[in-house]
């Protein structure tokens, strides 16, 4: 036991990294993607909007196994497992976390903006003192929703061979002709939401005077 337990936490390690690294690069990603989407360059908010439909519209199983294999079969670059799942996983909550952030925004009030212009304050100013605090309070529920929700989804990465939790899991199955390590799998995942969880809920009550 003490040896599956060993395993288990080295491939919690691995979806621990590919946890924080999407969150890293698809948080502002995403921010950019809202931002193209709600231009009023008619040409790049059709193009933002195309792209987002794409992703959000195919399987991210499928678009791991496009990054990963296609460099290799259109420019003959082949390149890291690990690397391509940040990448697929990057892209795909980008995107989600973009339509996100517009109805955050778009919730505001046309109101705030002018009342800002009146008081001098510049579109940038505008932006990240007075409408983002409100967004961010506005928008915790949905991304908490979506952060959870890529704590199983680090699970896909076992597809183009990353040697995640639950390939950790289904490697000891094997061997073990036993459904335990799919159970503890189950556990550790379930222990690792229940930590975001209880973070989003406490940067909820901290926002609670924005009420």
């Amino acid at each position: 036991m003490q040896k599956l337990l060993v395993i288990m936490l080295q491939g919690t390690v691995t979806s621990l990294e590919v946890f924080f690294l999407t969150l890293l690069f698809s948080i502002p990603l995403g921010l950019i993607f809202a931002f193209g989407r709600m231009s009023k360059h008619k040409v790049l908010s059709a193009i933002t909007n195309f792209f987002m439909l794409i992703v959000r519209g195919t399987p991210l199983i499928l678009q791991l196994i496009f990054i990963y294999f296609a460099p290799y079969y259109l420019f003959k670059i082949s390149w890291d497992r690990f690397t391509a799942a940040i990448v697929a996983f990057a892209i795909n909550y980008a995107c989600y976390f973009a339509e996100i952030y517009r109805g955050g925004i778009q919730s505001i009030p046309q109101g705030q903006y002018e009342a800002a212009k009146v008081l001098g304050f510049t579109k940038g100013q505008t932006f990240f003192k007075v409408v983002l605090p409100q967004v961010v309070k506005r928008i915790l529920p949905a991304m908490g929703n979506e952060v959870m929700t890529l704590v199983k989804d680090t699970a896909l990465a076992q597809t183009i061979g990353v040697a995640e939790l639950f390939r950790a899991a289904q490697n000891a199955a094997s061997r073990q002709f036993s459904t335990v390590p799919i159970f503890i799998a189950g556990v550790f995942y379930f222990v690792m939401n229940w930590v975001v969880h209880s973070v989003f809920e406490r940067i909820e009550k901290k926002l609670s005077y924005y009420k």
